[in-house]
């Protein structure tokens, strides 16, 4: 089944800042295109697997039926939930954040 992928403004917002993070902090236009390159492969992939992932392990995540998604190449997921043929991506993070504890 072929979904469509909404990434919400949040997420987008979650996105940019980590381009910006790599291009400006860390001076690597390269390295971020790469990153942004990931993430257009993740929500291409996540358009046709999205309802063979498990819900989340977290309680609260579990029971609003959010996924995640891991990025192929970088250290980045989304955090996802399924309404019928859409997929919503609520948020992007670095793996090393607590995501569990930023979705509302």
């Amino acid at each position: 089944m072929g979904y469509e992928v909404i990434i919400s403004n949040k997420a987008q917002l979650q996105l940019d800042r980590f381009i910006y993070y790599i291009v400006v902090e860390l001076g690597n236009e390269q390295a971020a295109r790469n990153v942004l390159e990931d993430a257009e492969k993740t929500k291409i992939k996540l358009s046709h697997v999205a309802d063979r992932l498990k819900l989340c392990d977290n309680p609260k995540l579990y029971e609003l039926g959010y996924r995640v998604i891991h990025f192929e190449h970088h250290r980045y997921l989304m955090v996802y939930r399924i309404d019928g043929t859409a997929v919503y991506v609520e948020g992007i993070y670095h793996e090393l954040q607590d995501y569990e504890n930023y979705i509302e």
